[in-house]
């Protein structure tokens, strides 16, 4: 629903006390419901409920039971700030949880942000999308960045910044590319929203460069610090070598600066050449083998090209959650021939795809998962629960592992083959 996708868009902002007002059945699912790491804070683990009742909504009591709430996790917390999630029965009640924010902010001292994204008013993206909005209103361009620390400072090296907007740090996987642009000296001032905290969000108006990672989800956002602050922006991805490569050169083309091009030509070479002659022996196991791929947004074309990387054939991608610029990518990876399959699918039209084509893997999220074992087919988790970081250049080297790992299963073959009670002449011999 909208409010499960406000939630999911701004939970992984660790040092933040993220307030469900509604039901307590709203919150249940509120412990690490994204695999989302942090470097430090662990407040965003924590779920807090106003735990709204039957007599609470009698009453009229859900304004004043939330600025209770909003006290409560000041008080026992400390909390850099307090986001407050609307959802359905205090929108239909009609709580105004914006001015309820505003006064518990002015008493306390702590910023207090509403994200009103009641489940009813539409899909999960919807809901990314208000979060979206509700940082570049309440939080975005409140704050001034720090200035760069002397130690950091490297002779001839011009100290950019940059943010990434629709990167949640899935496993961790943004701590596999932070160093590389660490080396080219580009300073993440802040990302929407993996392993953030609070005073970074604030700054990012000051970023010289937005990388949009997921653009369906806060693209809205990008265009919104285009607009307001003129903060150039580009789409790409961190799977897969080339695409990776592609987002390091989008940072340095819209820079600008000569210098930081020339030393970003040659870190990639450098990598390229390194995880090349670390997949060889990954990429002699998954050669020719074919992968059906059922996920969707970003990850729809940017897996692709993870997947070509290694020498594997994608026989057929889906499209849910992908706009129209996702499928022209996906076009362009694999062909104008290309099967794309849509969301209503179901699993019957996905088994006999993957039987259709001989599919040797089915890389999808954890709700696909039982589909595929009762085919019999091997299965890879691809979405945000899963606990192994793809991105940058050393995911990939987890990611063909994993790939090689799950295809040689010795449990496919057994599972596939006839019971010993099913074989020819068993049955005889046992009368």
């Amino acid at each position: 629903c909208c409010f499960d996708g406000a939630q999911i868009a701004l939970l992984p902002i660790a040092d933040v006390a993220h307030i469900v007002h509604g039901s307590i059945a709203c919150a249940g699912s509120s412990w690490d419901n994204r695999g989302s790491k942090s470097s430090g804070a662990k407040l965003y683990k924590l779920g807090m409920t106003t735990d709204l009742t039957e007599q609470d909504v009698i009453m009229g009591r859900g304004e004043k039971r939330l600025f209770h709430s909003i006290k409560q996790a000041i008080d026992s917390y400390r909390p850099e700030a307090v986001f407050v999630y609307n959802t359905c029965v205090p929108a239909l009640v009609g709580d105004d949880i914006e001015a309820v924010c505003k006064a518990a902010a002015d008493k306390w001292g702590v910023p207090v942000v509403p994200v009103d994204a009641a489940g009813f008013y539409g899909t999960k993206n919807l809901g990314n999308r208000i979060a979206g909005e509700a940082m570049v209103k309440h939080v975005i361009g409140t704050r001034e960045p720090d200035p760069v620390p002397e130690h950091l400072h490297r002779d001839g090296i011009t100290i950019h910044d940059i943010a990434m907007i629709g990167e949640y740090n899935i496993a961790g996987e943004l701590w596999h590319v932070l160093p590389l642009l660490d080396e080219l000296g580009l300073r993440v001032l802040g990302s929407l929203s993996g392993d953030a905290r609070f005073c970074e969000v604030q700054t990012m108006h000051r970023s010289c460069v937005n990388m949009m990672v997921c653009s369906k989800a806060m693209i809205n956002v990008a265009r919104k610090l285009k607009e307001q602050y003129g903060t150039p922006w580009f789409e790409g991805s961190f799977y897969g070598v080339r695409d990776m490569s592609e987002a390091l050169r989008s940072f340095a083309r819209l820079i600008d600066d000569p210098d930081l091009t020339l030393r970003t030509e040659a870190l990639i070479a450098r990598e390229e050449a390194r995880i090349h002659e670390a997949l060889k022996p990954w990429r002699n196991r998954l050669e020719g083998k074919r992968a059906l791929l059922y996920t969707g947004g970003v990850k729809a074309w940017s897996i692709v090209s993870a997947l070509q990387d290694l020498g594997m054939e994608v026989v057929a991608t889906s499209t849910r959650k992908s706009t129209e610029d996702d499928k022209a990518k996906i076009r362009e990876l694999m062909g104008e021939n290309t099967r794309m399959l849509e969301d209503s699918a179901g699993p019957r039209a996905l088994i006999d795809l993957a039987h259709e084509t001989k599919t040797d893997v089915l890389i999808a999220g954890g709700r696909n998962m039982y589909t595929a074992l009762k085919a019999r087919l091997p299965f890879l988790h691809i979405n945000q629960e899963r606990e192994h970081a793809y991105a940058g250049y050393d995911g990939m080297i987890s990611f063909a592992g994993q790939l090689a790992l799950t295809i040689e299963n010795p449990v496919w073959q057994a599972v596939r083959n006839p019971a010993p009670w099913e074989l020819p002449g068993k049955a005889e011999a046992a009368e």
